[in-house]
């Protein structure tokens, strides 16, 4: 790619950085073009749909999170790299309204252009989860689909205005449900017998 045309694609990602962290994912691609000072067809020849956007200005994210737990993998900590790296996934996504949607279909729809993207960073937590299952200090019940589902759980609370200042009290909740000290009993190993009617 020629410098010139570069340095136009990289504006329009900034451009669209910020408009959809303040209007959300399904704000238009023609106010994005406005915004960025260029034609509607500008923006489409550079991404020819919303998704193609998406996942240009998503991937950097995504790869960031992808090798950040792949540098995790080695920690002597397994339970807190795995909360440490779920917070930074849920403050991530919440960076951008509505992107949990986007990625919750996107993970099922293998034509997606954030598809491959999504199915890395699951596999990523997916590989953080299996660690700290095996050290025994994160419940056995659970694999990474669950995990990237609580994920997108979290974030859509950030999103909610009337929820968000209780998200991270849910968090805290959610991970301490994830995670366990390792003498508890109840949250791993084999999950407990439902009560008889």
């Amino acid at each position: 790619m020629r410098a010139d045309a570069r340095k136009n694609r990289d504006h329009l990602l900034a451009v669209a950085s910020t408009a959809i962290a303040e209007q959300g994912v399904e704000v238009s691609l023609r106010d994005i073009a406005r915004r960025a000072g260029v034609g509607l067809a500008t923006l489409i020849r550079h991404f020819p749909t919303r998704e193609a956007l998406l996942e240009a200005l998503l991937r950097a994210s995504f790869d960031e999170l992808t090798a950040k737990a792949g540098a995790l993998e080695t920690s002597s900590s397994p339970e807190d790299v795995l909360v440490s790296w779920v917070r930074d996934c849920v403050a991530w996504t919440t960076e951008y309204r509505g992107v949990t949607v986007l990625m919750a279909a996107a993970i099922e729809d293998a034509e997606s252009a954030l598809h491959a993207s999504c199915v890395t960073l699951r596999a990523a937590g997916a590989r953080l989860l299996a660690r700290a299952q095996a050290a025994g200090v994160a419940r056995v019940d659970m694999d990474g689909a669950d995990l990237f589902a609580l994920i997108a759980s979290l974030a859509w609370l950030g999103d909610q205005p009337a929820l968000a200042p209780r998200a991270d009290h849910l968090f805290t909740i959610i991970a301490s449900a994830i995670v366990r000290d390792p003498a508890s009993t109840g949250t791993g190993g084999t999950p407990p017998e439902p009560p008889v009617a």
